[in-house]
């Protein structure tokens, strides 16, 4: 039971690791490059979409976490685990001040009705997200190591 939870916890949060790193490496650079501001469109779908998605992910990978370290505690591994866990509950505490607000007004954006500073907005959120994805990273890599 132990396992199979670590290899699902690792996968979900694995997972998670990845699409976050796409949007901040990837996604939203090439949107960003897009002529005549053509990735407002496109940050505002995402932060609708990706806003209605992301908690779920997120609380699912802290319990899963959460089960994974008390399950595993007194183990081999568990110090990794509980780490590992405790970084993923920083990184929903960040969403919750830091990201969750700017994603929250990207949200209801158009073209026609954007406010002057809606691109130092969207690099502030493209900052925190950086070092959210850093935190989620982490995370990503003490699971692995309690699971090897």
């Amino acid at each position: 039971m132990r396992d199979a939870l670590a290899v699902v916890t690792v996968v979900v949060v694995g997972v998670m690791v990845g699409v976050e790193f796409a949007v901040a490496v990837f996604v939203n650079p090439i949107l960003d490059r897009l002529p005549n501001d053509g990735g407002l469109d496109a940050r505002s779908d995402g932060a609708r979409v990706l806003g209605r998605v992301m908690p779920f992910w997120y609380i699912g990978s802290v319990v899963l976490g959460a089960l994974w370290a008390a399950l595993a505690w007194g183990a081999a591994g568990a110090t990794f685990v509980a780490a590992g866990t405790v970084l993923l509950v920083l990184s929903v505490v960040m969403s919750i001040l830091l990201l969750v607000p700017i994603n929250s007004r990207v949200a209801t954006w158009s073209r026609e009705g954007v406010p002057a500073d809606w691109k130092q907005q969207v690099r502030r959120w493209d900052r925190f997200h950086y070092v959210r994805v850093g935190v989620i990273v982490l995370a990503f890599a003490l699971f692995v190591v309690a699971l090897v």
